[in-house]
C-alpha cells in the first residue's frame, strides 16, 4: 500500500480497522440495521481512504449487537472521518434513539490478512 503510517510497535503500517460495537433492543435491530447503512456504512464509504466497511450483527436474548468494522489506508484519513480524537466513536443525530448505550471509544487493529 502507498499510505503507511507508524504502528504502535513502530513498525510500517498498512491497512487498519477500526471496530465499534453497539447494541440495540432486538426489537429495533431491523431499523438500527437501515439506519445504519443510511448513516455510518453511507459516510464511511464516501471518505477518501476507506477502502470498505463490514457490519456484523448477533442476536443475544433481548439485544441486538453490532459490530462495525471500517477500513483505513492511514490514521489521517480516519481523522477526516472521526475527527482528530481517533479513539472516540463517531454518532449520528439518532444513535441515542436505538442504543442501549453510547460507548465512547472505539480499537484500532493492524490488518494483518484480508
Amino acid at each position: 500500500m502507498s499510505a503507511r503510517s507508524a504502528s504502535s510497535t513502530g513498525s510500517e503500517r498498512g491497512l487498519i480497522a477500526r471496530v465499534w460495537h453497539g447494541a440495540v433492543p432486538a426489537a429495533k435491530g431491523d431499523a438500527y440495521a437501515a439506519y445504519l447503512r443510511r448513516t455510518g456504512v453511507t459516510e464511511c464509504r464516501a471518505t477518501p481512504g476507506n477502502t470498505g466497511v463490514e457490519v456484523l450483527r448477533r442476536t443475544v436474548g433481548g439485544e441486538t449487537h453490532f459490530l462495525f468494522i471500517s477500513f483505513w489506508k492511514s490514521m489521517d484519513a480516519i481523522r477526516t472521518f472521526a475527527g482528530d480524537d481517533v479513539e472516540r466513536a463517531h454518532y449520528y443525530p439518532e444513535d441515542h434513539e436505538y442504543l442501549v448505550e453510547l460507548e465512547p471509544t472505539v480499537t484500532h487493529y493492524d490488518v494483518l490478512e484480508r
